[in-house]
């Protein structure tokens, strides 16, 4: 019933010292005696290295043994020991039986939430499913027209609104654009489907200088007398800008997408990125009104328009267009669209080019669109 801590103050030989250890601890009882010695390593190594089921009984003649080697010696009975760790051994018992007991009093509440993971990822993907169905549903609810715009079912039902300059007489036959072009040698349509396709257009010499100067003409009009700020656009945009301007999800088919993982769309006109500045923005009102232009191709695929306008650029796959686009406040929009039909009049009137108005009728009308105007050019071969 001797527990032996022993220190050891004399620098000695490893082998020396497990010599003697393992000597004087021979046949000693394994639970009743131990030993520590720190301080030499030697010491701690030959402990370490000791095999204590050869112990027997002689715990006092290995104390003295140790102490013959220059050990120092405390002994305790394991009874002492009892008394001064006891209180420890008893406290950290009933902690124990209070924690099996909390375990066995909150299981239940463990059993009711072990799937709560698993029913909140199927909630999340109901929750998806619904808002996916909500989303496609509320996209295929056109804008409300304005009280001004006319009822109607089709372009029949368009009404004029005003007419400007007088078309010309001619005395002579008039070719239209794609005669002129096949005669000139500038226009021409047949080298377009040899490269890509019908309603494509290859335009050379002065026809294409003429188009590059129209649309330089268009901007420098419209930033430098109207307010516009000239932008640069990516002529592909993703998913959400199409549905920003309601070309998606309804109107799909119309469009042109690259066929990867990314969904992207050839734009149908830059008014689609520059309305998109401001998706998901919180704009300041001292930064209205917003007054932006590009001048960008635009692709159509025509899906709906077969057999309709075949002949020449009327309705073609690719075509250049100078957009203008104002983001404004509410109840100043359609101030701001009389303001944008004025300058688009503008450009006919300066390149002495008659036309009408026309307001398009609830059935011609776009999807987004809440009233619209079109200026219809005059062509002298129609």
């Amino acid at each position: 019933d001797l527990l032996v801590l022993g220190r050891h103050h004399r620098e000695s030989a490893q082998g020396f010292i497990g010599t003697t250890l393992e000597r004087v601890l021979l046949d000693a009882p394994a639970p009743l005696l131990l030993a520590t010695i720190s301080g030499d390593i030697a010491y701690k190594r030959a402990v370490a290295a000791l095999d204590f089921s050869r112990c027997a009984t002689r715990a006092m003649h290995c104390a003295w043994e140790l102490l013959s080697e220059g050990a120092e010696l405390h002994a305790l009975h394991i009874d002492e020991m009892a008394e001064v760790h006891g209180p420890d051994y008893e406290g950290l018992s009933l902690q124990q039986e209070l924690f099996d007991q909390l375990i066995e009093d909150i299981q239940p509440l463990l059993d009711e939430v072990s799937d709560l993971g698993d029913r909140l990822d199927a909630a999340k993907r109901e929750l998806a499913e619904v808002q996916a169905e909500w989303d496609d549903a509320i996209s295929g609810i056109p804008n409300l027209p304005h009280e001004s715009v006319p009822e109607g079912k089709n372009e029949d039902d368009n009404v004029e609104l005003h007419r400007w300059g007088t078309p010309r007489e001619f005395d002579f036959e008039v070719l239209d654009h794609v005669d002129l072009g096949k005669k000139s040698g500038y226009l021409d349509f047949e080298l377009a489907a040899k490269l890509t396709g019908a309603r494509f257009a290859v335009m050379r010499g002065p026809i294409a200088r003429l188009h590059r100067a129209l649309a330089q003409f268009m901007l420098d009009t419209q930033t430098q007398q109207h307010g516009y700020e000239e932008c640069y656009v990516p002529y592909m945009v993703n998913r959400d800008s199409l549905m920003g301007t309601g070309q998606l999800p309804k109107f799909g088919e119309d469009l042109f997408k690259l066929n990867d993982e990314r969904e992207y769309h050839l734009i149908p006109t830059s008014e689609v990125p520059l309305t998109n500045f401001v998706r998901d923005e919180i704009v300041e009102l001292a930064a209205l009104p917003m007054k932006l232009t590009a001048h960008t191709p635009c692709f159509r695929s025509e899906a709906g328009a077969y057999g309709r306008d075949t002949r020449g650029m009327i309705r073609q796959h690719q075509f250049d267009k100078v957009e203008m686009v104002q983001i404004v406040e509410p109840e100043k929009s359609y101030e701001a669209l009389e303001e944008m039909r004025g300058h688009a009049e503008a450009i006919l009137q300066a390149l002495e080019l008659p036309y009408r108005v026309v307001t398009l009728c609830t059935g011609d009308m776009g999807f987004g669109a809440a009233k619209t105007y079109d200026l219809e050019v005059w062509l002298p071969s129609q």
